[in-house]
């Protein structure tokens, strides 16, 4: 367990923005329909910087469930600052629930991968962006793999 929550940290470590704003959340957002579109990915999006929502989508065969799936990881990534995916690991080698532990809602809270901090490298996380309607490691995957092609494109315009 431990090598797995060590991967997800060194992921949150490595996936960091040189900067952040409504340009950089279109090209994640657009890039995440895009890849999901050619994967027949039934998945609802959703990116934020802080409160706001800067980019939202939700594509064929995702549900209004969906979008509450997404709201609850956004609480939990929020609150804790590191992936839902880690913390639903985290909380696994715990042997508790996120109530148990942190004594707040699962109604409000999911710690159930699919979103991601947005972080700005000497800055902190700025926001997050969610993805849900797949399996959860499904979720995470498509979410990281996104940010490291648009992290990555950031990094060759220098």
């Amino acid at each position: 367990m431990d090598s797995i929550l060590d991967s997800l940290l060194a992921q949150e470590a490595t996936l960091q923005f040189p900067s952040f704003d409504e340009d950089r959340a279109w090209e994640l957002g657009k890039l995440l329909v895009e890849t999901a579109r050619n994967r027949s990915c039934p998945i609802a999006i959703d990116i934020r910087q802080g409160e706001r929502q800067l980019f939202h989508a939700s594509l064929p065969g995702a549900s209004p469930d969906n979008d509450q799936w997404i709201a609850r990881k956004v609480r939990t990534v929020s609150r804790f600052g590191h992936s839902s995916f880690y913390m639903g690991n985290l909380l696994k080698a715990s042997g508790k629930s996120i109530s148990e532990k942190y004594f707040v809602p699962e109604t409000e809270f999911a710690a159930h991968g699919g979103c991601f901090p947005i972080i700005v490298r000497g800055s902190g996380m700025v926001g997050t962006v969610a993805v849900s309607g797949l399996p959860q490691e499904e979720d995470h995957r498509l979410v990281v793999e996104c940010l490291g092609i648009v992290i990555g494109r950031m990094s060759a315009e220098k």
